[in-house]
């Protein structure tokens, strides 16, 4: 192995990368060993007990404690079902009456596993008037370590998409359907998307924008309901209904996926030039 440390801190860029950032044990195990044989419990005699054995022959060894019960005992309460936590999220999220209040009971909320793994919630970035939201799937680890959602590499051309047509985020409001980190940066399983689903509908009831962007397929399918796919949904024009009132919604690649297929940036150029098209027009009466 080199013992350069520029290999090792390469080594190290690329597990963080890749989501590799956290132990799952604090004690190594070798998986590779053979399990020692089990000792002979104490007390036990190889003998068999003769029929009708007399009363002060041995009795058989009462079989060990599990050695993990211990392990599996946990100070916080087990998760709801996720049917039930659903249903607790969108109690719960109703309740909220500014954005304040939500992003405390997001805090407190334990109803999803995420909640646990994450080091911290990614509620929102940006400003909560602004006219147009942006909406992604799920904080990665920068975002996880920073609190703040797309301020990675995706979240830098994010930033420089923005810029494009006049926009920052003093202007814009952005946010994820899932506000904390799946454990490497795996993607979200429907059930905790199902969960967070109410906080980040009410999130948008909040902010009310006049333009709501969905960042992605998943965000694209989670919120305007729908199970095709990014490449033939984006650039179209869809009713969201906020609760209030109905906004208009638009879908286009996620910046994370442009860095990885930069040729189709220029049909995410032409998706924000129609946003910036759509933020210029007047609000039609129905929309207020």
């Amino acid at each position: 192995m080199s013992s350069d440390p520029r290999e090792a801190r390469d080594l190290l860029a690329f597990y963080i990368d890749a989501g590799a950032d956290a132990l799952i044990g604090e004690t190594p195990v070798d998986r590779m060993a053979e399990e020692p044989a089990a000792a002979p419990a104490a007390g036990k005699t190889a003998a068999r007990r003769p029929e009708g054995g007399a009363a002060g022959a041995a009795r058989p060894a009462s079989p060990p404690a599990s050695r993990d019960r211990g392990e599996r005992t946990s100070s916080q309460a087990p998760l709801p079902a996720p049917d039930v936590a659903a249903v607790e999220a969108r109690e719960a999220a109703k309740s909220a009456e500014t954005l304040e209040a939500l992003r405390a009971l997001l805090e407190g909320f334990t109803g999803c596993a995420l909640h646990a793994t994450a080091t911290r919630l990614v509620f929102a970035d940006g400003n909560p008037a602004a006219r147009v939201m942006f909406v992604g799937e799920a904080p990665g680890y920068e975002e996880d370590q920073s609190g703040k959602p797309f301020v990675g590499r995706s979240g830098q051309l994010l930033d420089r998409m923005l810029a494009a047509i006049g926009l920052d985020r003093t202007s814009a409001y952005i946010a994820n359907v899932v506000p904390w980190r799946p454990p490497g940066n795996r993607t979200p399983t429907p059930q905790e998307t199902a969960i967070c689903l109410p906080f980040i509908r009410r999130q948008i009831e909040l902010v009310n924008p006049d333009v709501l962007v969905c960042l992605g397929g998943p965000s694209m399918q989670t919120l305007l309901g729908t199970r095709d796919g990014i490449t033939r949904m984006r650039g179209r024009w869809f009713p969201y209904d906020t609760g209030t009132r109905e906004i208009r919604a638009i879908a286009t690649f996620h910046p994370a996926f442009l860095l990885r297929s930069p040729l189709q940036k220029r049909l995410a150029w032409r998706d924000f030039m129609a946003i910036r098209k759509a933020l210029a027009a007047p609000v039609s009466p129905s929309q207020t």
